[in-house]
């Protein structure tokens, strides 16, 4: 009987790449960073802005906005207050300083004095305090507080619509966030809509003596 032989492996043909030096890698391209320093002299304003007045510079549709009242160019806000809210508003040419005001990250803390319909209970506040879920996600936990009606308080033109068979409160609520609208969903998400929202400080600057629709220039002490 014949043996069969076994059958020869082709042999492999080595690859050239083998034996090439590999390039080092290009180092990657850090991401340009923003100028954030005021392009001119550094402004920063003060400004109580009243009811009923857009937080910005323009509006197409007539409506009253910060150029109504404050005649300074080039300054911008630091952050938002809705149309139907009342109080403080930091205007300023500084990136870094509307950075620290307005990022999530930097947690700055922002206070509102609020007057609300109903009486909430410790119970209610406490909630707030814990952080609650909203329709965008769960809240950082907020300062929350019933404390009387602010000495300081202005009336508002219009006043609030109040039901006689309703009583109303005020509360101090501190948030270290800034979503839209925030605080009226907090308070409503509780049981207890806003009626009315002050907003008196952000970080360490506050709304002081400002009568609704004046601004203070404070560039100097900054």
């Amino acid at each position: 009987m014949r043996r069969l032989l076994p059958t020869a492996k082709p042999m492999r043909k080595t690859s050239q790449r083998i034996h090439q030096h590999k390039r080092p890698a290009a180092p990657a391209r850090q991401p340009a960073r923003r100028d954030t320093r005021p392009k001119g002299p550094r402004r920063v304003i003060l400004f109580n802005k009243p009811f009923d007045v857009l937080p910005q510079f323009s509006d197409e549709a007539g409506r009253r906005t910060l150029k109504d009242f404050v005649p300074v160019s080039e300054v911008y806000a630091a952050g938002r207050l809705d149309r139907d809210s009342e109080g403080l508003m930091i205007l300023t040419n500084d990136g870094a300083l509307q950075a620290q005001l307005t990022q999530p990250g930097k947690r700055t803390g922002k206070i509102y004095y609020v007057q609300v319909e109903g009486v909430p209970q410790e119970s209610d506040l406490s909630r707030l305090r814990s952080g609650i879920t909203l329709n965008d996600g769960p809240t950082l936990p907020a300062g929350a507080e019933v404390v009387p009606e602010p000495a300081w308080l202005w009336p508002r033109i219009p006043p609030i619509r109040e039901r006689k068979a309703i009583p109303t409160c005020w509360l101090k609520i501190t948030l270290y966030e800034g979503r839209n609208r925030q605080v009226r969903r907090m308070t409503a998400h509780i049981g207890f809509p806003t009626l009315r929202l002050i907003r008196f400080a952000m970080g360490d600057y506050q709304l002081q003596d400002l009568a609704p629709g004046e601004w203070r220039d404070i560039s100097d002490r900054t």
